[in-house]
């Protein structure tokens, strides 16, 4: 089993305005996305219209619903239809999109064609459709004697606006953290996890520096070294990722945004063990770091303009004889030292030393992301994820990327009065409550300690990371969800410029 996916994108193509008989007949499956109260006018340009809209007619399927047709074009072109709710969000259109495409995927399709016919000219529809084909289309890990075949298409025909290049490498970056969510432990370790990104970095032309756990004991990263220290194989690491524009692309000399990913390849919880049922997924919890590497590789195919520096915080949380224990204190590369509460509360001590070495850069801001607590799950669901800011007024601005991009977020409070209850008798901050009560803002208040204060910062605690049955248009309990969501941020002209404003001003 590869460490990262072997996978071309099919061949996409694009063409203005409405469908016309030549590009039909280049068709297996026509998939359409409209409102119930367009779908008339929308098929009306259509082979067999008439037809298409009796069945309509007689269905009156309700928002949300996918229904067939036949056209009578020479090849039997066959029709899929999904049904969008009235001023659909980009959420919606998502979830109706995976559903249409499900749907065509059950037979197989090699020439696609997409259209969402939308009077505002707005590309939210091919865009959904897009994305959830390419997501249907891409490759999962798998070790058995007899593979499960994937559905590739040779080519996906477009009818009307869409943002190709920008929707292929937002997926592009999604499939790659979920490709790297889903592997075995056994699989992706520090070890495995750091030559894959070496590759990587080689191959889209990013600086790489390589922290193991030697260059983390000069820096005073005793955080992040206390969770390291329970794994026989000492082969943790801080792995740093440059990406920087060509001359002729950047848009000014400006320090770079940094995302950091927490990066947990298992999570035992240490000697405060975790239950079969509750380790059962803890693979997965190195999903903070896929979701800032696939965020890196979006913007990177994306040719994005600005400076972004990747922080990725690779390790284990073993059980063994050196494991660390409660009661610890150890100190972190900022000075600040922490009394361990919990030894399950291990994300938060590789993302202290990790945002402590990060902040020494004086990046323009700093974005985490962590499969980081329960706590989290539990005050939103797994249907969107929580962030949390010290800057509040760009609390509209990133709720809206979350609209924009189909992954929701909702930003959480984090009040300093809770620093109260993270005092400690023997050090400068306690790393949890023995409890477990508001583990999400209490984390978010322990990890403060550790950006400087004049560092705009985002920590999104990733509730959505994985979902049975899937999200929006993604089929598959991991969801890759982050990606989208910071693609989008990043690439907001106003979040750039209000960023970069304050970072000038420093």
């Amino acid at each position: 089993m590869k460490t990262l996916p072997a996978y071309t994108p099919p061949k996409v193509s694009a063409v203005s305005g409405t469908p016309n008989p030549a590009w039909l007949a280049s068709l297996d499956r026509l998939l359409v996305l409209a409102p119930a109260a367009e779908l008339q006018a929308a098929l009306k340009p259509l082979p067999a219209s008439a037809a298409a809209i009796r069945e309509f007619t007689r269905l009156q399927p309700s928002a949300g619903a996918v229904f067939h047709s036949a056209l009578t074009t020479p090849q039997g072109l066959g029709l899929i239809v999904g049904v969008l709710p009235p001023s659909a969000d980009v959420f919606q259109a998502l979830t109706v999109a995976g559903r249409v495409v499900r749907e065509a995927a059950r037979s197989r399709p090699q020439h696609v064609g997409l259209w969402a016919p939308d009077r505002t000219q707005s590309a939210q529809g091919t865009d959904s459709l897009l994305s959830a084909v390419l997501a249907e289309i891409e490759s999962k890990p798998q070790r058995k004697r007899v593979s499960t075949p994937v559905w590739r298409p040779a080519h996906i025909a477009i009818a009307g606006p869409v943002h190709r290049a920008h929707t292929v490498a937002m997926e592009s970056g999604a499939h790659l953290a979920r490709w790297l969510t889903q592997l075995p432990p056994n699989v992706l370790t520090p070890t495995s996890y750091r030559r894959a990104l070496t590759t990587l970095a080689h191959a889209q032309g990013w600086g790489i520096t390589i922290y193991d756990e030697r260059a983390l004991k000069k820096c005073g990263a005793g955080a992040f070294l206390a969770v390291s220290q329970g794994s026989a194989a000492r082969d943790a690491a801080l792995v740093h990722l440059t990406y920087r524009p060509t001359k002729a692309r950047r848009t000014a000399a400006r320090a770079p945004i940094a995302l950091v990913g927490k990066g947990l390849c298992f999570d035992t919880g240490g000697l405060n063990i975790k239950s079969a049922k509750s380790m059962l997924s803890m693979h997965g919890d190195m999903g903070g770091s896929a979701v800032a590497l696939g965020t890196l590789l979006a913007l990177t195919e994306a040719k994005h303009p600005e400076p972004i520096d990747a922080w990725l915080a690779l390790a284990e949380n073993r059980v063994g004889p050196n494991a660390y224990t409660q009661q610890d204190v150890v100190t972190a590369a900022n000075g600040t030292s922490i009394q361990v509460i919990h030894t399950d509360a291990e994300g938060r001590m590789v993302l202290a030393d990790t945002l402590a070495i990060a902040s020494q850069s004086k990046p323009a801001c700093i974005i985490d992301f962590a499969t980081l607590t329960g706590a989290c799950v539990v005050a939103l669901g797994d249907r969107l994820s929580g962030i949390f800011t010290n800057r509040p007024a760009l609390r509209d601005t990133l709720e809206a990327a979350g609209q924009a991009s189909g992954e929701r977020v909702w930003t959480l409070p984090m009040p300093e009065d809770f620093d109260e209850d993270l005092q400690s008798p023997v050090a400068d901050v306690m790393q949890c409550l023995i409890d477990g009560k508001a583990d999400h803002i209490y984390a978010t208040r322990f990890l403060s300690h550790f950006v400087h204060p004049d560092i705009p910062w985002i920590h999104v605690d990733l509730s959505a990371a994985e979902r049975s049955g899937g999200l929006a248009h993604i089929g598959t309990p991991v969801t890759g969800f982050g990606v989208r969501f910071a693609t989008t941020l990043l690439t907001d002209p106003h979040f750039n410029q209000r960023i970069h404003q304050r970072s000038d001003r420093r």
